[in-house]
Parts: structure tokens; sequence; C-alpha cells
């Protein structure tokens, strides 16, 4: 079972990492990372370099595609190469599925046109003028497209997947073996339930990552 993950400058580490720990223990499963050619692609914070095991074209047709988000996806939305593949792999994928900002990549492709979707939480109002239309789910399943919400999200999307693929016992063991029993300290993992304080503190974060540097 080929699972495809495209990486790209820019990448954010979870939203390709935690689908990967979990579909990689399917029986079967062979999950590759990709991208424009082999070799190594720098995350999102530049910090960590992932080698890519081939370029996108060498994996046609997936029987899992896996979009990860990041910054760098803005950059692929009008990148024909990647779009024309993302919509080739589709055709003949057994799942298509993004992770945070991934979904966009979805959207430009043409493949989430009035489908409702989630991504990144900072990202709906863009998602939705792609075409897609974006609610604040944390995994949203809509036939065999499923976009899961911000980067922690992707492990929930891929433990969904795993059950829609190998059953509900299988699923439950890969999530027993990673231990993924989360009891964060904080109730602030979305808008919906973090203080006012906090969001408006994560959008200068960002609003200053996006500041013109030199």
């Amino acid at each position: 079972m080929e699972i495809a993950i495209p990486l790209f400058d820019g990448f954010t580490t979870l939203d390709a990492m935690g689908p990967f720990q979990v579909l990689s223990a399917l029986p079967g499963a062979h999950a590759r990372f990709l991208a424009t050619e082999a070799g190594p692609v720098l995350s999102d914070n530049r910090m960590l370099t992932v080698m890519a095991e081939g370029c996108y074209e060498d994996v046609p047709h997936p029987e899992v595609l896996v979009v990860p988000g990041g910054p760098g996806t803005r950059a692929l939305l009008d990148d024909e190469r990647v779009l024309d593949w993302v919509r080739s792999a589709h055709a003949s994928s057994r799942y298509t599925t993004s992770v945070c900002t991934g979904s966009l990549v979805l959207a430009a492709a043409g493949l989430l046109e009035g489908v409702e979707a989630t991504t990144h939480w900072r990202s709906r109002d863009e998602l939705g003028s792609l075409g897609a239309r974006p609610i604040p789910e944390r995994v949203v399943e809509r036939g065999r497209v499923i976009t899961a919400a911000g980067v922690s999200a992707g492990i929930d999307m891929a433990l969904r997947l795993a059950e829609l693929i190998a059953g509900a016992q299988m699923a439950q063991a890969i999530q027993l073996n990673i231990e993924y029993d989360p009891q964060p300290p904080f109730d602030s993992g979305s808008p919906e339930k973090a203080p006012d304080d906090v969001i408006a503190l994560v959008r200068g974060v960002e609003a200053d990552s996006e500041r013109p540097r030199g």
C-alpha cells in the first residue's frame, strides 16, 4: 500500500510526521516522502531537514495521499506541476487527505469545490476563497476526501484513516503503541476555547513572521 506524503520548502514538521508515524504502522504500508526531486527538504522553522525519497511523479497512483501544510503551501497554489500530480493521484487514490493548510492545495487543485473541509483556524477564509466550504471541525470526512485542522489534528485524521483501512482494532493498537493519550495542561487548542489575549498573541507572532526582514 503506497502512501505518498509530498514535502516542499516550508512544510510544517508535525503535519507530515504525525500521519507518517501512524500510517507507516499499517500492515503492508510503504509511506514515502516525495518532493520536486529526491533530496533534502527544509521545514518551516528552518531547523529540520527531511530527505525526500523521490520526486512526486515516482508515485503517480498512491493508494493514500497525505498533503501536509505549512507556509510553503502558498507557493504550491499556482504550481501546475504539483496541482496536476495531486489531481492525478486523487483520480485513483483510495483516500485523499490533508493536514492544516494542505487543504488549500487540495482546493487549488479543484478537489474541494463546494465541499465541506477544514484547515488551520487562521486559514479558514483563504480555504473558502478557493471554493471549499470551511467548517470549524478537527477532522472532516467527506467520502474519500478527509481534511484535518491545524498541525496536531493530523494524528487524529491518520488514526481515523487507519480505522477505515485496517479496522478499529488495528487503529487502536497503533494509538496505544504510540501512547497517544492527550492530556494537555491547557484547554486553549482552538480559537473557540482560547482566551482573547492568547489569540491576539498568536496573531501578533504570525504578523511579525510575515514582516519583511533586512
